[in-house]
């Protein structure tokens, strides 16, 4: 792969067929800077829940691809969770499976007089989000999504 290739891109490339082999699913992977730290966070999820050892088994087998491959040439930390009850909504998968759930939508740009809805979530097309709103259909452009993640509502 090219230097240009986003590092969250590898190691997608090098996660996905790991979790799939487990029976597990790649909901994200970050690569940011905290407090002048840097840290490569692999987000995992499956129906039943995570438990510590799918976390451990997946580090496990992603360092040992990160050794072999050095792409980063500095120092950093590998996490590998649970993307937790307020995970975001990514694949067209994720979207299929929360239908019916709360979900809160954040915006570039105010979307309606808003950059923040909530909703319960209807669907996706090619160019919108569609959730529900004191039972009216609201579509919020794709372009204007800049997070979308479940709202556990306490």
């Amino acid at each position: 792969m090219s230097g240009k290739v986003r590092l969250e891109d590898r190691v997608t490339a090098w996660a996905t067929p790991i979790v799939e082999e487990l029976g597990l699913e790649l909901v994200d992977v970050e690569w940011v800077k905290e407090g002048g730290n840097w840290y490569l966070r692999i987000f995992i999820d499956k129906e039943s829940g995570i438990e510590m050892e799918d976390c451990q088994e997946v580090s496990r087998r992603i360092d040992e691809i990160l050794d072999r491959e050095d792409p980063v040439a500095h120092g950093y930390s590998l996490e590998v969770s649970s993307p937790g009850i307020d995970r975001p909504l990514k694949s067209d998968r994720d979207y299929e499976r929360f239908q019916g759930e709360t979900v809160r939508i954040t915006t570039f740009a105010p979307v309606n007089g808003a950059k923040e809805h909530l909703g319960e979530l209807a669907g996706k097309n090619e160019t919108s989000i569609l959730i529900m709103q004191n039972d009216e259909e609201m579509a919020i452009p794709l372009t204007q999504v800049s997070s979308v993640r479940l709202y556990p509502g306490f």
